[in-house]
């Protein structure tokens, strides 16, 4: 009898009702729990949030130092958590009053709390047997929970807990979910039954599911209403699941009441908006975007400037970071089309200013057209009356013009501005006033001393942020980059380390101590934080190239292979997997392919040391002197003072009798390394065989 592979499960097609029926026919093996992932719940991290709510208060009892360990991520899916988890982990940015932001979180911030929430499920199941996950509605996910799916999916073994993501015929609208769908789980395709007999209160029981229900008859029910009446059962479920005080219900289902119901304008209005501020401050891009665009559906440009601009610059923010900044330069438009307030028209300039200097793909950048739109807003600045609001603006937008001058090239210009709003806020707020601003001023001035090598004047600015915000985790990440590039390993581990623990999983933190690690000759080390951060992230291309390496150099052949495989199929011209490729068929003898690989390496880098080397080597075996010599010759010239090109070089002048080229690279060679015995042997023998010539 063959033994059944435990598999994650993919169930796809009918209503929801079809979808349960093949899940009992699955004949899955353990305690079984059920979450419905439809945005129009709870919102972003509907499915993750109620996977936690569940699990945390037995984890609590077993365990409470792993809740610990994931808080920011648990508090991030279930807010309504904060009485059972407390954030040992703030910072400036978290704590942030809303009129005195201005730093926002990395787009990739959601990627780490999905992997860190994945985590946190695998390490809190219990070991007593296999568990059951069954996610309804995946097609209805919000974006930050097909990410978390596709994390789960990927990086869970379906032995500890079986994922059955179930969903429409048209599946998740993600690309990664689908493809990790495809690749880890089994299809089951459902048909649609018959219709369920329609109810006498259906339309009730439309809006009880928070309307997302699949089934026809009570969506029939409720579109034949009339609008009043339609309002009146939204404001009942509103004021139903008001009464549970749970915040991630604000986010989802009583916003969707609350702007359908009877006072959309006034009610409507501020739940939408408390929904796009509270994904704003937490990173949730694209949930931000749909309830900024819901927002402003309800409110008019002309009769309420205020409310809309509220809106538009929530959504004009989210757009741009998220690179859809097409879309966002048309709402700055906009707003300068739609407005004469002096604030609006130096946000949308500072906004399109970052669209041109920071946002934009590389190719559609343009430093001066974002300085021009930075001079306009530092101008309308000046203009402001009260004395402390114009310092904090204008130092606002010369941050901004900085950076603009670092990418032009002009980092004397660029210390000037942000020495100058630093002093111009020291003079004119109080101590506590803009506290997140004035340290992200400082962590630029650290950033454009770096650039002018004023490398202790930088750590001396790292020291005070890192002071004034010591949980925030790129700061250590930065300052260790820095120790490390000043030959202080020990230093650099130690704030990576740091930055680790603050830190959701940050793939790149790991990624810098596996480089530092290998540099040092912990092996063991780099390939197990390389590893990490595959798993976290598949298609760091990066970590593929440094593992593979070490596997090469380690002799483990098949798995440098695979490696560069892998990698390859992210990158395809990456030229040091094609490198390793080339190696690796070089030590099996497999010239043909050894030598295509190469070839792919240094079409797109021929300046590439390595497969240079590689390939000279590769002809001098095949006896192909004249190209091992011109391949050699590109890489000394390249690379004069490494002595093992010159020794390789030495060996095809021998051969093809340069005596007195070979000899001089040897010499070269042995003063270079002076106590390598394979060159100061071959250099004794190069001179009697040169004289010997003569």
């Amino acid at each position: 009898m063959n033994e059944v592979v435990p598999t994650h499960h993919w169930v796809r097609g009918g209503l929801r009702r079809d979808r349960e029926a093949a899940v009992g026919r699955l004949g899955l093996a353990g305690p079984v729990m059920a979450v419905d992932a439809h945005r129009g719940l709870r919102g972003p991290y509907t499915a993750a949030g109620t996977l936690v709510r569940a699990m945390v208060p037995d984890v609590l009892r077993r365990d409470s130092k792993l809740v610990e360990r994931y808080d920011i991520e648990l508090l991030s899916a279930a807010p309504d958590l904060r009485e059972l988890v407390p954030n040992s982990r703030e910072t400036l940015t978290s704590m942030a009053l809303p009129a005195e932001r201005t730093r926002y979180y990395a787009r990739l911030r959601t990627t780490r709390i999905s992997n860190g929430l994945v985590e946190f499920v695998r390490d809190g199941l219990t070991a007593d047997g296999p568990r059951v996950l069954v996610v309804e509605n995946a097609d209805q996910a919000e974006a930050t929970d097909q990410e978390f799916l596709t994390a789960l999916v990927r990086r869970i073994d379906p032995a500890q807990l079986t994922v059955v993501v179930c969903g429409g015929a048209a599946g998740p609208a993600d690309e990664a979910l689908l493809a990790v769908l495809a690749a880890r789980a089994r299809l089951t395709e459902v048909g649609e039954g018959a219709p369920a007999p329609a109810g006498p209160d259906d339309a009730w029981t439309y809006v009880a599911s928070d309307c997302t229900t699949d089934e026809p008859a009570p969506r029939a029910a409720y579109e034949a209403l009339d609008p009043a009446a339609r309002a009146e059962l939204h404001d009942r479920r509103a004021a139903e699941l008001a009464e549970q005080d749970d915040e991630s219900l604000r986010l989802g289902a009583i916003a969707h009441h609350l702007e359908h119901g009877s006072d959309p304008g006034e009610a409507g209005v501020h739940a939408v908006f408390h929904a796009m501020d509270h994904c704003l401050c937490n990173g949730f891009y694209e949930a931000c975007v749909d309830y900024g665009r819901r927002g402003l559906a309800l409110v008019d440009p002309r009769t309420e400037h205020d409310r809309w601009w509220a809106f538009t610059k929530g959504v004009t923010l989210c757009l741009s970071i998220l690179g859809r900044t097409y879309e966002a330069e048309k709402l700055d438009d906009q707003a300068r089309l739609n407005s004469v307030k002096p604030a609006v028209h130096m946000a949308a300039a500072y906004n399109t200013a970052m669209l041109y200097t920071r946002h934009n793909d590389p190719e559609d950048r343009d430093e001066f057209k974002a300085k021009a739109w930075l001079n306009s807003a530092i101008a309308t600045a000046s203009l402001i009356e009260n004395r402390s609001d114009r310092a904090f603006q204008s130092a606002f937008y010369k941050n901004g013009l900085a950076l603009v001058e670092v990418n032009l090239g002009e980092p004397a210009e660029a210390l000037r501005l942000v020495d100058e709003a630093i002093s111009s806020l020291d003079e004119l707020l109080g101590p506590d006033e803009h506290v997140l601003h004035r340290s992200v001023l400082k962590n630029n001035r650290a950033r454009v001393y770096l650039s002018l090598g004023r490398i202790e004047e930088a750590l001396a600015d790292y020291a005070i942020v890192i002071q004034e915000d010591p949980n925030h985790a790129e700061h250590y990440l930065e300052r260790g980059n820095i120790l490390r590039r000043l030959g202080r390993p020990e230093e650099a581990l130690e704030d990576y380390a740091r930055a680790m623990r603050l830190s959701p999983p940050f793939p790149e933190i790991y990624y810098n101590r596996g480089d530092l690690r290998l540099n040092e000759g912990d092996t063991e080390g780099a390939l197990a934080d390389f590893g990490y951060v595959i798993e976290l992230v598949p298609e760091f291309v990066d970590a593929y190239v440094n593992r593979a390496g070490v596997l090469l150099e380690a002799g483990e052949l098949d798995a440098a292979e695979q490696d560069a495989v892998t990698g390859l199929g992210y990158e395809p011209d990456n030229p040091y997997l094609h490198a390793v490729l080339g190696q690796v068929h070089a030590e099996r003898e497999e010239f043909a392919a050894a030598r295509a690989a190469f070839d792919r390496a240094l079409a797109v880098d021929p300046d590439m040391i390595t497969a240079l080397s590689g390939r000279a080597s590769l002809a001098y075996d095949m006896g192909e002197l004249d190209t091992a010599a011109v391949d050699l010759g590109h890489a000394v010239e390249l690379q004069p003072d490494d002595p093992a090109l010159r020794y390789n070089r030495a060996f095809v002048h021998q051969d093809t009798g340069h005596w007195d080229e070979a000899l001089a690279d040897l010499e070269i060679a042995a003063d270079l390394a002076p106590e390598d015995p394979d060159i100061t042997e071959a250099l004794d023998t190069c001179r009697r065989k040169a004289a010997a010539a003569r």
